[in-house]
């Protein structure tokens, strides 16, 4: 390994120990969270069929309404109720923050989605760059996030962890939300519109772009394939998997989470003819680097062009000097052409 490797590694391995909340959830089916029952005696041939059928008829699994009450207030914080209901009220009510370009006219508008246990000052930086440059950004407070957390909790466990039904339902309301904040984008007159997510903002924002034709181009930072590969391969993710693998595989979870994950989408093509710039990192220990190159080589196989951009950083470690600002400059760029 070269020394730059080790450097890099050591780096997110420390920034990954900083976290000391991280807890092992006890294993659920949740099926009640996906119209089954608790008591169903084959949990896992219900979550099975559930998400075949989902992935048949993702187009109406991922619809979503305007929201009946949007609302925003003096300190341009969006709100509106989440078009799926979760136990958890705090978690309903969708927030997200409006930082709109100084221009006349609406102008072309991003939709930001941040990565995982993001706070609610997270990412505001990269807004403010994208302002700048004259494209309004509106950035999602995700599922069970900061805002939206759920009351007892320190973490959004809910959208990342062992219980089934419950990942499911949240990743789902991830990316019904995220078109509800397009719906009202749409409404303020911005035609010009950009979807760029990070982690799992990334594989969310994937989702969005390949069901939504009004988005023009989709910026990802740290690319993967399927849910169930991250989380049994990903450091971050280690201790969700812990949660899981004494009672599923590898293969089981890939296919009762194929609806949440952006592969499958993939390989029906529907990422085809669409306009997306790929950012990821070489010594990523969380998306690991080969499970990108797979994404990559099936997104050129079935009709996508993506544009690419290897770094020599991880996961954490994208956010450092000079890292930071040769992807955000490349990945403005390519919004500022895209969205032109």
């Amino acid at each position: 390994m070269h020394w730059f490797e080790r450097r890099i590694r050591r780096y997110e391995h420390r920034r990954w120990t900083t976290d000391d909340n991280r807890r092992v959830q006890p294993f659920d089916w949740g099926l009640e969270h996906i119209g089954g029952s608790p008591s169903d005696p084959h949990p896992g041939a219900f979550v099975r069929d559930y998400a075949l059928k989902a992935i048949e008829s993702s187009r109406e699994w991922y619809a979503a309404s305007p929201a009946p009450d949007y609302r925003l207030d003096p300190e341009n914080v969006l709100t509106f109720a989440s078009s799926i209901e979760s136990p958890w009220p705090e978690n309903n009510t969708v927030h997200a923050q409006l930082f709109p370009a100084r221009r006349s006219g609406p102008g072309p508008a991003v939709l930001l989605l941040p990565n995982w246990n993001a706070k609610w000052h997270g990412q505001n930086g990269l807004c403010r760059w994208i302002q700048r440059l004259g494209i309004t950004v509106l950035k999602m407070s995700m599922p069970y996030h900061d805002r939206r957390m759920a009351h007892g909790h320190e973490r959004a466990d809910q959208i990342c962890g062992p219980n089934i039904g419950l990942t499911l339902q949240a990743n789902r309301q991830a990316v019904q939300d995220a078109r509800r904040c397009l719906h009202w984008l749409e409404q303020q007159s911005y035609t010009k519109l950009g979807i760029l997510g990070t982690s799992i903002g990334s594989s969310v924002g994937y989702i969005t772009l390949v069901h939504d034709e009004r988005i023009r181009a989709g910026g990802f930072f740290h690319v993967s394939t399927y849910y169930a590969d991250v989380i049994s391969q990903g450091m971050t993710t280690n201790h969700v998997w812990e949660g899981l693998r004494n009672d599923v595989s590898v293969d089981e979870l890939r296919e009762y989470w194929s609806p949440i994950s952006p592969m499958p989408y993939v390989e029906r093509g529907m990422g085809a003819g669409r306009n997306t710039f790929m950012v990821y990192g070489k010594y990523d220990p969380t998306m690991l680097p080969e499970l990108t190159r797979r994404m990559l080589d099936a997104l050129r196989l079935h009709g996508a062009e993506p544009r690419t951009l290897e770094l020599a950083c991880g996961h954490y470690s994208l956010e450092l000097a000079p890292f930071s600002y040769i992807a955000g400059y490349r990945m403005l760029t390519y919004f500022i052409e895209s969205l032109a």
